[in-house]
């Protein structure tokens, strides 16, 4: 997904607590930059700023980051001549979305646990595919008279 010109997400939204993968095409990989950073922080005060070496690939630089449970994701780059690109000096900021909990299962393993998200259209998907399952195995049965219940006869 495309969120601003020249950079990536692996995904359609950032949520918070979860790896997201970034993707960057921009100046810094036209102009042939060897090395490329990604200096990334969370919130509108950039709490807990980072940086991080990305890996040059031939589709562009990619980094994978873990995002924290906060309101947005900005970020900005620079090469190893401490050339930077921060749009404009408006730095790239997105919004951070949050888990339900209702959707979510948590994992145990050997090592720590770990949450996945189940989206509803993943559950509804799941409920209509049991319905037709149930429509096409059951009702020509009913509407044939072959359907019997089994009945619990109990000898006393």
């Amino acid at each position: 997904m495309e969120l601003a010109k020249n950079i990536f997400f692996n995904t359609d939204k950032l949520i918070g607590n979860t790896t997201v993968k970034v993707s960057y095409t921009g100046n810094l990989f036209q102009n042939n930059s060897e090395d490329v950073f990604i200096h990334y922080g969370f919130g509108l005060q950039w709490d807990n700023v980072s940086e991080k070496k990305m890996e040059k690939t031939e589709l562009g630089f990619q980094a994978e980051i873990e995002l924290e449970d906060n309101e947005s994701l900005n970020f900005c780059f620079r090469d190893g001549n401490n050339i930077w690109d921060n749009n404009d000096n408006n730095n790239y900021i997105f919004p951070i979305e949050h888990i339900e909990n209702s959707l979510t299962i948590v994992e145990n393993s050997n090592s720590l646990p770990t949450t996945r998200r189940l989206r509803r259209s993943y559950i509804w998907s799941k409920k209509i595919r049991l319905a037709i399952y149930k429509i096409i195995t059951y009702f020509p049965k009913i509407i044939s008279g072959n359907y019997k219940r089994k009945i619990n006869v109990t000898n006393s």
